[in-house]
């Protein structure tokens, strides 16, 4: 007979989901009550306001999809993407690949700017394509690029993007709490994000913001939007303004709980100290991953805090290691996508999962696990380089 699951007490510093604060989970088990409660509705709006101030914006339209980031990409190009526009995607990793992927679904016209994995987007070669298509309506690109661990410069783009009089949609799955981000202050017009990354949170919800200007393109269409679920004409009935809220869809009430607090959790670190932790903790990773020997993909200056890609040694069984650090230490890390299967690992500091302790836990637990593969390696040299970036 089946039992009930428990699953084992892991540490996750892959490239998502990253570990849940406890206070989110101890939000998830309180007492479910109906989606259109006036106490539910109440925290509803919380969470916009919070939303608002992790996004940086004051946009109305910004509210938590029900669904996972992907269905958060999916809302922003079902809504302002229509039969015939052309929407130029920037691809630098996996998730460029699907935003080109909705944009054909839309019956959009992708106008493809292709970069290395492992580099950020090119402003130039944007602006190259935006000056060849006049007629485009659309600049698509990931501001933190999940498959590689590189960020792009997201406010030269939008500033791109509006001196073409083009919308933007913009990735931020992986940045949203971890990295610098200003969508009013930028110009950014559509964007959506996850949970389960800086958010501290479960998977399953996908935040999401909508400009003025977004919203009146949106208005404009001359065609419906193709999914019923994503349309923010709809959706914003419910999780518009006012106490009277109509019925759109059962929202998911305790993952709704979990979001709450975990905003509630940026809210009280601050957004500028959280963006700092991040930074402070990817440095002492750093440190100890140099003093493995280990190389980043990604150049300096370009590196996303928050998700580390490094190359395998020569040598090294890179499922092995893995499936050793899981059943010897409970640690998740990250394979690499792509191109880079089997050539790198990804190495997530994300949320609650960004502190000390992690970064001790996956030092020791990587060195030890290369020395038993026969890597030559000074014991003890990784922990003492994080350590010094602590105490400076």
């Amino acid at each position: 007979m089946i039992q009930s699951f428990n699953p084992p007490v892991r540490t996750l510093m892959g490239p998502g989901p990253s570990d849940i604060a406890p206070r989110v989970l101890a939000a998830m088990s309180r007492p479910t009550i109906g989606h259109l409660d006036p106490a539910f509705i109440q925290m509803m709006d919380e969470i916009k306001q919070m939303l608002q101030y992790a996004f940086q914006t004051k946009n109305e339209l910004t509210m938590p999809v029900s669904a996972p980031g992907s269905a958060g990409m999916e809302t922003c190009f079902v809504n302002l993407v229509e039969p015939g526009d052309k929407v130029v995607v920037c691809q630098n990793g996996v998730f460029g690949g699907r935003m080109k992927e909705n944009v054909e679904r839309c019956g959009g016209i992708p106008v493809m700017v292709q970069d290395d994995w492992g580099t950020a987007v090119s402003v130039e070669k944007v602006a190259e394509a935006l000056e060849q298509n006049p007629d485009a309506k659309v600049l698509a690109f990931v501001h933190a690029e999940t498959s590689t661990g590189a960020i792009s410069d997201a406010k030269a783009l939008c500033e791109l993007a509006r001196k073409h009089d083009c919308l933007t949609i913009v990735d931020a799955v992986t940045s949203l709490g971890g990295s610098e981000l200003r969508v009013d202050e930028w110009g950014i017009d559509a964007i959506y994000s996850g949970t389960q990354k800086c958010l501290s949170c479960p998977p399953g919800i996908s935040p999401v913001s909508f400009s003025e200007r977004a919203v009146e393109a949106v208005k404009a269409r001359k065609t419906s939007v193709p999914s019923w679920f994503l349309d923010t004409n709809l959706v914003m009935g419910y999780w518009g303004a006012g106490a009277k809220r109509a019925y759109h869809h059962t929202a998911p009430v305790n993952a709704l709980y979990a979001l709450h607090e975990g905003l509630v959790m940026l809210q009280d670190e601050g957004l500028e100290n959280a963006w700092a932790r991040h930074e402070k903790h990817h440095l002492a990773l750093r440190a100890g991953l140099e003093a493995m020997g280990l190389k980043f993909l990604v150049a300096e200056g370009e590196r996303l805090p928050q998700l580390n890609s490094v190359f395998i040694p020569e040598g090294v069984d890179d499922a092995a290691l893995r499936t050793t650090l899981l059943n010897d230490y409970s640690l998740e890390i990250g394979a690499g996508l792509g191109a880079f299967a089997g050539k790198v690992w990804r190495i997530g500091l994300m949320g609650a999962a960004c502190n000390q302790r992690n970064v001790m836990l996956c030092l020791t637990a990587l060195e030890n696990t290369l020395l038993a593969q026969g890597i030559s390696l000074e014991a003890g040299k990784a922990g003492q380089a994080a350590l010094a970036v602590y105490a400076s």
